[in-house]
């Protein structure tokens, strides 16, 4: 995949996710998948996506075990993006992040060793469009007659892994 494309996606993505700030994170576990919402940090969208977390919780341990996660945004369009979780510990990048609001929801504050962040690197996301009525009816309207829906591009895939 070319730069150019690539940087081209990641401005696609960064557009379509850019103004929701709830989405719903999901990880692996022995029992099957597990979703919570979650805040995305304030930052322009590059390719990662950041989350701050405490260690004393599960999707910390589910992505020590298995860093395969999906994020789920609901704005102007739908967006399920696939990526691999690391675990952050950086001071410098928790404060860069850190916000006082963060202060009142966690109860502590950035420099407390029980705060990480969880960067996901995002190797694809797939995207439908909300809005286009026209569209929609078409796919649905093909679909439910059992004709080829594949024509009327409802949804695209982004691939940002090199």
């Amino acid at each position: 995949m070319s730069n150019k494309l690539k940087q081209e996606d990641i401005e696609t993505l960064r557009e379509l996710i850019k103004d929701v700030e709830i989405a719903m994170f999901t990880t692996a576990t022995e029992e099957g998948l597990v979703s919570r919402p979650m805040k995305t940090q304030e930052v322009e969208f590059d390719g990662d996506l950041w989350f701050f977390t405490k260690k004393e919780t599960d999707k910390y341990k589910e992505i020590l075990h298995n860093q395969d996660v999906n994020v789920a945004y609901v704005g102007k369009s739908y967006v399920s993006v696939r990526g691999k979780a690391e675990i952050v510990e950086d001071m410098a990048k928790k404060k860069e992040l850190w916000s006082k609001m963060y202060e009142k929801i966690m109860q502590t504050t950035y420099d407390d060793s029980n705060i990480i962040l969880i960067k996901v690197h995002v190797e694809a996301a797939e995207y439908w469009e909300q809005g286009n009525l026209l569209k929609n009816i078409a796919f649905f309207y093909k679909r439910m007659t059992g004709q080829d829906a594949e024509s009327v591009d409802i949804n695209e895939t982004i691939e940002l892994d090199d």
